[in-house]
């Protein structure tokens, strides 16, 4: 009996394969070693005298709003750095008296409202940067976030015996994406703004109501678009 084998070449996919590359070329545009810090304050205010704006009418009043964030990061490899920035938000609104005419013979009278409110914010950042090119004045970066926050807020309203009054607790999280850009206008010191694109916000807040009724509010949202809102310019050191 005899016995006949066959061999068949097979094509060798374990052969090596020719490497493909992007051809992005990375230089170190944040080296290691180097600490980044900033600072953005934002201050508004306005008066409102017999002020009218379509339905609203005799509005009379004035707000305020001011905000400070300082900012801390350490370039632990190059383009990469780690840190935290700090936030602390304050706003008042006083409304003394004004009129919503819905038609002529539809109108409504608010008056004596008052509302004040304070929030803390801590975030943990990272970021990683890209150079345009080997241009070390401008560059991108991605910056990923992590924020914890809370505050209280109180709105009163009415007078003597109409007078009524709700305290609020709250407290915040929120995780998102930023990317951004940033002009270095000399060695030390440079011009950024970034914009949030992706990010999960979640909320829950605690009222009370003239010292008898409790309240409880949970939100959660999420976006995956440009936010215009969202968007922040600040001055950074980088040393």
């Amino acid at each position: 009996m005899t016995v006949l084998a066959s061999c068949v070449a097979l094509p060798e996919h374990a052969a090596a394969q020719e490497e493909f590359s992007r051809n992005i070329e990375q230089i170190p545009f944040i080296p290691k070693g180097q600490w980044i810090t900033g600072v953005s304050v934002s201050y508004s205010q306005s008066d409102q005298n017999n002020y009218q704006f379509l339905i609203i009418e005799n509005l009379n009043g004035d707000t305020y709003t001011f905000k400070v964030s300082p900012m801390l990061l350490f370039c632990f490899k190059d383009n990469l750095a780690a840190g935290g920035r700090f936030a602390y938000s304050r706003q008042r609104t006083r409304l003394n008296s004004t009129d919503i005419v819905l038609g002529s013979d539809t109108s409504y009278d608010i008056s004596n409202l008052y509302s004040i409110s304070h929030n803390f914010y801590g975030t943990a950042v990272f970021r990683s940067y890209l150079s345009l090119g080997k241009s070390t004045r401008f560059g991108l970066f991605n910056e990923v976030q992590l924020q914890l926050g809370g505050g209280q807020s109180k709105l009163c309203s009415g007078s003597g015996a109409s007078f009524t009054g709700t305290f609020e607790e709250n407290f915040s999280m929120n995780i998102g994406l930023a990317p951004g850009a940033v002009i270095f206008l000399n060695n030390y010191s440079a011009l950024e703004v970034n914009v949030g694109v992706l990010g999960f916000n979640y909320n829950r807040t605690r009222s009370t109501t003239d010292q008898i009724y409790l309240a409880n509010r949970n939100t959660k949202s999420a976006n995956f678009k440009i936010n215009l809102f969202s968007i922040m310019f600040g001055v950074s050191f980088y040393i």
